[in-house]
Protein backbone atom coordinates (compact mmCIF):
# COMPACT_ATOMS: atom_id res chain seq x y z
CA UNK A 1 0.00 0.00 0.00
CA UNK A 2 1.24 3.41 -0.92
CA UNK A 3 0.72 6.20 1.57
CA UNK A 4 1.04 9.44 0.54
CA UNK A 5 2.61 12.31 2.91
CA UNK A 6 -0.74 13.80 3.99
CA UNK A 7 -1.35 10.14 4.98
CA UNK A 8 1.79 9.73 6.85
CA UNK A 9 1.24 12.63 8.61
CA UNK A 10 -2.46 11.86 9.40
CA UNK A 11 -1.19 8.22 11.18
CA UNK A 12 1.79 10.25 13.50
CA UNK A 13 -1.03 12.52 14.58
CA UNK A 14 -3.11 9.58 15.43
CA UNK A 15 0.07 7.91 17.34
CA UNK A 16 0.67 10.74 19.34
CA UNK A 17 -3.20 11.55 20.28
CA UNK A 18 -6.00 8.52 18.90
CA UNK A 19 -8.53 10.69 20.37
CA UNK A 20 -8.32 13.65 17.46
CA UNK A 21 -11.83 14.04 16.22
CA UNK A 22 -12.08 14.16 12.25
CA UNK A 23 -12.32 18.20 12.82
CA UNK A 24 -9.20 18.57 15.00
CA UNK A 25 -7.31 15.81 12.31
CA UNK A 26 -8.46 18.58 10.00
CA UNK A 27 -7.03 21.39 11.42
CA UNK A 28 -3.76 19.49 11.65
CA UNK A 29 -3.71 18.65 8.52
CA UNK A 30 -4.83 21.50 6.31
CA UNK A 31 -8.01 19.02 5.19
CA UNK A 32 -11.55 19.27 5.84
CA UNK A 33 -13.22 17.62 8.46
CA UNK A 34 -14.87 15.30 6.11
CA UNK A 35 -11.38 14.69 3.94
CA UNK A 36 -9.53 13.93 7.47
CA UNK A 37 -12.06 11.63 8.76
CA UNK A 38 -12.09 9.45 4.86
CA UNK A 39 -8.63 9.32 5.08
CA UNK A 40 -8.97 8.10 8.05
CA UNK A 41 -11.78 5.68 7.35
CA UNK A 42 -9.82 4.64 4.40
CA UNK A 43 -6.32 3.11 6.61
CA UNK A 44 -8.69 1.59 9.28
CA UNK A 45 -9.89 -0.06 6.53
CA UNK A 46 -7.14 -1.46 4.66
CA UNK A 47 -5.85 -2.49 8.45
CA UNK A 48 -3.08 0.79 8.37
CA UNK A 49 -4.13 2.10 11.90
CA UNK A 50 -5.68 -1.69 13.59
CA UNK A 51 -6.73 0.06 16.81
CA UNK A 52 -6.95 2.21 19.44
CA UNK A 53 -5.90 2.00 23.37
CA UNK A 54 -5.33 3.40 26.08
CA UNK A 55 -1.62 3.39 27.32
CA UNK A 56 -1.93 2.58 31.19
CA UNK A 57 0.75 3.17 33.88
CA UNK A 58 1.61 -0.21 35.25
CA UNK A 59 3.01 0.73 38.26
CA UNK A 60 0.15 2.81 39.59
CA UNK A 61 -1.97 -0.72 38.96
CA UNK A 62 0.09 -2.53 40.76
CA UNK A 63 1.69 -3.80 37.91
CA UNK A 64 5.74 -3.69 39.38
CA UNK A 65 7.63 -5.98 37.67
CA UNK A 66 8.50 -6.51 34.33
CA UNK A 67 10.33 -8.86 32.51
CA UNK A 68 11.22 -10.18 29.20
CA UNK A 69 11.22 -13.93 28.92
CA UNK A 70 13.13 -16.23 26.51
CA UNK A 71 11.35 -19.66 25.80
CA UNK A 72 13.71 -22.13 24.32
CA UNK A 73 11.16 -24.99 22.93
CA UNK A 74 11.90 -28.65 23.59
CA UNK A 75 10.34 -29.54 19.79
CA UNK A 76 9.31 -27.59 17.10
CA UNK A 77 6.17 -29.54 15.97
CA UNK A 78 3.32 -27.63 14.81
CA UNK A 79 1.03 -28.96 17.05
CA UNK A 80 3.35 -28.38 20.25
CA UNK A 81 4.03 -24.76 18.79
CA UNK A 82 0.52 -24.22 18.33
CA UNK A 83 -0.46 -25.27 21.56
CA UNK A 84 2.08 -23.21 23.60
CA UNK A 85 0.63 -20.35 22.06
CA UNK A 86 -2.82 -21.24 22.88
CA UNK A 87 -1.27 -21.17 26.79
CA UNK A 88 0.48 -17.81 25.56
CA UNK A 89 -2.99 -16.21 24.63
CA UNK A 90 -4.64 -17.24 28.13
CA UNK A 91 -2.61 -15.45 30.12
CA UNK A 92 -3.08 -11.34 30.70
CA UNK A 93 0.48 -10.87 32.42
CA UNK A 94 2.23 -12.20 28.97
CA UNK A 95 0.82 -8.17 27.35
CA UNK A 96 3.39 -9.17 23.88
CA UNK A 97 4.80 -12.20 22.13
CA UNK A 98 7.25 -13.00 19.15
CA UNK A 99 8.51 -15.61 17.82
CA UNK A 100 12.90 -15.35 17.34
CA UNK A 101 15.68 -16.59 15.55
CA UNK A 102 18.85 -17.71 17.53
CA UNK A 103 18.88 -19.89 20.89
CA UNK A 104 15.15 -18.53 21.79
CA UNK A 105 12.43 -19.23 19.99
CA UNK A 106 10.18 -17.00 21.92
CA UNK A 107 10.71 -13.75 24.01
CA UNK A 108 7.58 -12.58 26.10
CA UNK A 109 6.92 -9.31 28.02
CA UNK A 110 5.84 -9.85 30.85
CA UNK A 111 3.67 -7.10 33.90
CA UNK A 112 3.66 -9.06 37.33
CA UNK A 113 1.97 -7.82 40.46
CA UNK A 114 5.40 -8.73 42.14
CA UNK A 115 8.55 -11.16 41.45
CA UNK A 116 6.14 -14.20 43.58
CA UNK A 117 4.10 -13.91 40.80
CA UNK A 118 6.99 -13.78 37.96
CA UNK A 119 7.86 -16.84 39.73
CA UNK A 120 4.64 -18.46 39.45
CA UNK A 121 4.42 -17.90 36.29
CA UNK A 122 7.75 -19.28 34.85
CA UNK A 123 7.49 -22.53 37.33
CA UNK A 124 3.70 -23.31 37.01
CA UNK A 125 2.49 -21.96 33.60
CA UNK A 126 5.32 -22.12 30.95
CA UNK A 127 8.42 -25.00 32.52
CA UNK A 128 5.33 -27.33 32.95
CA UNK A 129 4.23 -27.27 29.26
CA UNK A 130 5.71 -30.35 27.39
CA UNK A 131 7.61 -28.92 24.44
CA UNK A 132 9.46 -26.19 26.43
CA UNK A 133 13.00 -26.69 27.38
CA UNK A 134 14.33 -23.62 29.18
CA UNK A 135 13.17 -20.73 30.10
CA UNK A 136 15.34 -17.52 30.48
CA UNK A 137 14.03 -14.09 32.47
CA UNK A 138 15.34 -10.63 32.33
CA UNK A 139 13.96 -8.26 34.94
CA UNK A 140 13.45 -4.28 33.89
CA UNK A 141 15.15 -2.21 36.50
CA UNK A 142 14.29 0.74 34.78
CA UNK A 143 12.49 1.39 31.72
CA UNK A 144 14.00 4.91 30.03
CA UNK A 145 11.84 4.94 26.95
CA UNK A 146 8.61 4.02 26.47
CA UNK A 147 7.05 2.36 24.14
CA UNK A 148 7.31 4.91 21.30
CA UNK A 149 5.39 5.61 17.67
CA UNK A 150 6.30 3.88 14.85
CA UNK A 151 8.26 6.05 12.63
CA UNK A 152 6.35 7.83 10.05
Amino acid sequence: MKLDEIDSRLLAALQDDAHLTAHQLGERLNLSASQAGRRRQRLEAEGVITGYCARLDPAKLGLGVQAFVQVQMATHAPDAARSFQRLIQTHAEIISAWTLTGDADYLLRVTCTDLAALNRLIHEILLPHSAVARVQSQIVMNQFKADAPLPM
